[in-house]
């Protein structure tokens, strides 16, 4: 076994132990001491790093109550042990503040705390009922007003008469040494973790996201530097969305709300006046009179081997399906609308009135080095070809 250090003093950064073994194992050296201020992966929250000796410890396990650090380098004799304390610090913020988190929703609603894993850039903590939105910005005021009243926590080893009498948290039923983590008159819960000595440390909880997850819901959250990082991020890019906006910080959203607006009534007009342009080009397929264009990069009309092909730059592919679908309906002729250019290909529809076209859309895509497809009568797609080429596959196909 070997003696856990950190349940002795959470803040012990550098410390001295005998290595008991070393073998080579994946990834490195699997170096076992007799005592330990590592932290090994467990209960949802990552291993400590940092050094030992001349090596670096780049994993934590524990197996049977033995603690393996997987080291870089080979140990032995005595060796000096050095903790990543920036890491370990924000661990224990992050694991205390999804303490005060869960002990609340389960106080406020009786939900379970069923999965929780702390990542490299925000924790996510599942329970088991759905938590209402609206009530999310309510239960982040209760946590920090917890937070700053600056509690001192409690561990806790009771005997099993002392158990049985706290109704504390836990994942499942517990028998024999059980660790319990108190924050007076906010939670208890069992566990393994390390944590802040007092909630004063944690400094602030953030609540950044709440969704469905199976049949309660998944909430994502940061604490102590994390969210003050995250808060700092935010406000520099509202920052400079208020520059670009010319509307102040908190006014941003509406400046935004206005621009909306604004680009939904100019789409609106845009639509008209692409509508009828639109109308113009069907107004020519159907009297028959191609409109060439001078510019073969240009809008044009053209006939090739009885088809119409329409090439016309700066359309979207929602704007090439409307214009085809619109030549469709005033003739039985094969139809098919470009745009694009020679450097960066075209996207292109194709479609025909009662015709099938699959052969010959797939004998396009192969001939000028495309891909697309759809139904019998119309389909869509894109082809790197030139305008050239396009028109020679026509020519000769039609």
């Amino acid at each position: 076994m070997t003696e856990k250090l950190y349940y002795t003093d959470p803040y012990l950064t550098e410390f001295r132990a005998s290595v008991v073994s070393c073998e080579a194992a994946k990834g490195g050296f699997a170096v076992v001491l007799d005592r330990t201020a590592f932290y090994p992966e467990g209960g949802g929250q990552p291993c400590d790093l940092g050094a030992l000796g001349g090596a670096r410890v780049l994993d934590v396990q524990e197996r049977d109550g033995v603690i393996v650090h997987t080291c870089d380098a080979a140990l032995e004799g005595q060796v000096a042990g050095r903790i990543d304390w920036a890491r370990r610090f924000d661990l224990m913020q992050q694991h205390s503040g999804e303490h005060l988190l869960s002990g609340l929703v389960h106080r406020t609603y009786g939900f379970d705390n069923v999965g929780f894993h702390m990542g490299q850039d925000v924790i996510t903590i599942d329970f088991s009922g759905v938590v209402p939105s609206e009530d999310l910005s309510g239960l982040e005021a209760q946590v920090n007003a917890w937070i700053w009243q600056n509690v001192e926590t409690q561990i806790l080893w009771p005997d099993a008469e002392e158990l049985s009498r706290i109704p504390y948290r836990s994942k499942k039923a517990l028998s024999g040494d059980v660790r319990i983590v108190r924050f007076p008159g906010m939670d208890d819960c069992a566990c393994c973790g390390t944590h802040v000595a007092r909630t004063g440390e944690i400094g602030l909880i953030k609540l950044l996201s709440c969704v469905k997850f199976h049949q309660g819901v998944r909430i994502e959250l940061v604490c102590g530097g994390r969210a003050t990082a995250y808060l700092s991020r935010v406000f520099d890019q509202n920052r400079e969305i208020s520059g670009l906006l010319s509307a102040k910080p908190l006014q941003t959203a509406d400046a935004v709300r206005r621009m909306q607006q604004e680009l939904s009534e100019t789409n609106f007009a845009l639509s008209g006046w692409k509508t009828r342009y639109f109308a113009q080009i069907v107004t020519s397929v159907c009297r028959d009179k191609p409109c060439l264009s001078a510019d073969e990069q240009g809008s044009s009309l053209q006939k090739e081997g009885g088809a119409l092909l329409v090439f016309e730059p700066g359309l979207t592919p929602s704007d090439i399906q409307q214009l085809c679908l619109l030549m469709m309906e005033q003739t039985d002729r094969l139809c098919a609308v470009f745009s694009g250019d020679d450097a960066a290909g075209y996207k292109y529809a194709v479609g025909q009135t009662g015709g099938n076209l699959r052969e010959l859309v797939k004998a396009f895509n192969q001939a000028c080095r495309g891909r697309g497809g759809g139904k019998p009568n119309f389909a869509q797609g894109s082809v790197s070809a030139t305008r050239a080429e396009i028109n020679q596959f026509f020519q000769t196909k039609l």
